[in-house]
């Protein structure tokens, strides 16, 4: 039985579900919400996406910024970022909120500033 797959190509700021296994150590598992955060350039031109898994668990962590998607409070686990082939991409879940979205790349921007 084939597995569906996202039909189209993913834009950043987008909440997809994404099959995180196979996993190693402490990777976060399953297949679960995953925010987009590679740009749209990248997206369109590679068969990778870069992503940052969603949880509704663990600790309230700087670089975790709190979220609300569908309902449900949880985090954005930006310490989990993955690149992911689009085959692991099953459907398109929304759009996290603007505001949401800002915390994720001042967050991002601060974790990889160069000093």
């Amino acid at each position: 039985m084939a597995v569906a797959r996202l039909a189209r190509v993913p834009s950043r700021g987008e909440v997809v579900l994404v099959e995180l296994d196979p996993t190693r150590g402490s990777e976060i598992r399953k297949t679960r919400p995953c925010v987009v955060v590679s740009p749209d350039e990248l997206n369109h031109h590679l068969r990778t996406v870069i992503v940052a898994p969603m949880t509704t668990g663990g600790h309230a962590y700087p670089f975790r910024p709190a979220c609300r998607f569908k309902g449900k409070d949880g985090r954005v686990a930006l310490d989990q970022l993955r690149t992911v082939d689009r085959d692991r991409l099953r459907k398109r879940l929304g759009t996290l909120s603007a505001t949401a979205l800002a915390s994720v790349f001042a967050i991002l921007a601060e974790m990889f500033e160069f000093p």
